[in-house]
């Protein structure tokens, strides 16, 4: 089920409210609010494509029974056969569904094998919710996690706001919340809020993200014949599209967290304010950073065994980052490309600090903007013919089926279409450098009149709009 769907806006999410603050009235040992709220995220999960629902359930159950088998064992050579198998039927699962075509593909053109293609459709959020749970299975073995009961946990995997695109969470970040007695009735303190970055979020998926996306999949259809303003505006427009698409989606999920008095950890803090490649990695997508970080990083090392391990290790974990975006060699070249960058800045941060700020945040947008080309494009032609177009010098005309895109409704002012596409980068570019984000808003967040105006305004908006309705982004990772 998609968050900007009419079922999800006036059926699911209100209906799904109302059941569990009910539920929730009843004695805190009688847990049907818990058993409600799972029961409607397997339905959200399921709406599209109900073939999906048994693989998370599998999914649950086997993480759940091998997580229980290793807190009750005291001795780690116990523990370590639970916990190895545990990976590999995560990985396994995880590479069968996304990489199995990838590498079977490669494989026989490489080497002129026959392996036979399964081309089966992506589960949805499976990279997601297989990575929190090797998270919980990795400290199960590590004996730093407390024995939750099946449906406490259940909980914490399904959890339908940040089910199928993240933030990848940790079992200690939600399971206690939903403990909280207090937790179980409405309160209309983080309600408000959460309405509010509920609207924000579809306003930027809906008007803001789709409309650069419809100029985005024009440009990149024409990749082989753009000029270089063509080239800018289309690299540019994808990073604003991206930027708009995943922030939105990242506040949508902590709103409607928020409405059920759940706190999501922050997982989008404004990237391209950032001074450098490492602040961009701190500041996007945050929790696969953690879960890198935590669980590729430091058991290879980290940073304590000198700097050409350090290196190494930063390389690796691109790597994995990239793999883990798409099964694709743009995608690991992305990986890799990034990795250079966060090496290149390990080495010469010293140099590289001591340039001007606005020098410094010039290379990193720079730099961002160039490597999504790579991640966006469908092949490695039409990715370099984009960036060899961008240094091109070869300026000219702005074609129609890109600048269209920002046309006014109705067909007003025709010519004028390149001039609002300028119009929106500007304001756009502002929103992510200018303003303060969703999440900073919400901390000191006041329902006064305006607040509940915008809101309202912004809701009956993307309502009126959704006849254009587009899957998340990251909802294909």
């Amino acid at each position: 089920m998609l968050f900007n769907s009419y079922v999800f806006m006036l059926a699911f999410l209100p209906l799904t409210l109302l059941g569990y603050f009910l539920l929730g009235k009843l004695p805190e040992r009688v847990p049907l609010n818990k058993l409600f709220l799972v029961l409607a995220s397997f339905l959200f999960y399921g709406y599209n494509n109900p073939s999906y629902v048994p693989i998370i359930v599998v999914s649950i159950l086997v993480n759940y029974a091998l997580s229980q088998l290793m807190l009750m064992a005291d001795k780690k050579l116990v523990r370590l056969p639970l916990m190895l198998t545990g990976l590999g039927l995560n990985l396994g699962v995880l590479f069968y569904f996304k990489y199995h075509d990838f590498f079977c593909e490669n494989l026989n053109g490489f080497f002129g094998t026959s392996f036979t293609l399964n081309h089966l459709v992506l589960p949805l959020g499976i990279s997601f919710f297989t990575f929190q749970q090797l998270s919980y299975v990795i400290d199960s073995y590590k004996r730093t996690v407390p024995r939750y009961n099946i449906l406490d946990y259940a909980l914490f995997v399904t959890f339908f706001p940040q089910l199928v695109a993240g933030p990848i969470v940790l079992h200690s970040e939600i399971v206690p919340q939903f403990a909280d007695a207090k937790n179980r009735h409405f309160n209309f303190d983080n309600f408000a809020p959460g309405l509010y970055a509920f609207a924000l979020g579809l306003f930027k998926k809906v008007i803001v993200a789709d409309t650069f996306g419809v100029a985005v999949e024009a440009g990149f259809a024409e990749a082989m014949t753009l000029n270089t303003a063509e080239a800018w505006f289309v690299a540019v427009g994808y990073t604003l599209q991206l930027y708009f698409d995943f922030s939105g989606y990242c506040d949508v999920a902590t709103g409607v967290g928020l409405m059920f008095n759940i706190k999501i950890p922050l997982n989008f803090n404004s990237p391209y304010k950032a001074m450098n490649i490492r602040e961009f990695w701190q500041r996007w997508h945050m929790t696969l950073s953690r879960f890198l970080t935590q669980y590729i990083y430091f058991p290879l090392g980290g940073s304590r065994k000198g700097q050409v391990r350090t290196c190494v290790n930063l390389m690796i974990v691109f790597l994995a980052s990239g793999l883990w975006h798409g099964a694709g060699w743009l995608f690991l070249l992305w990986g890799l490309m990034h990795g250079a960058a966060s090496v290149l800045y390990r080495i010469f941060k010293k140099q590289y600090d001591a340039l001007h700020p606005a020098l410094q945040w010039l290379l990193t947008f720079g730099f961002v903007v160039v490597a999504w080309v790579f991640f966006r494009a469908t092949s490695m032609a039409d990715a370099m013919a984009i960036v060899k177009s961008m240094f091109m010098m070869d300026f000219g005309p702005l074609r129609e089926s890109i600048t269209s895109a920002f046309a006014l409704p109705g067909g007003f002012h025709p010519g004028y279409n390149a001039l609002y596409m300028m119009v929106w980068y500007a304001l756009s570019l502002f929103a992510c450098l200018g303003l303060r984000n969703t999440y900073e808003k919400t901390m000191d967040f006041k329902p006064t009149l305006a607040n509940a105006a915008l809101t309202v305004v912004l809701i009956l908006y993307v309502t009126l709009s959704l006849s254009r309705v587009s899957v998340f982004l990251y909802f294909n990772f």
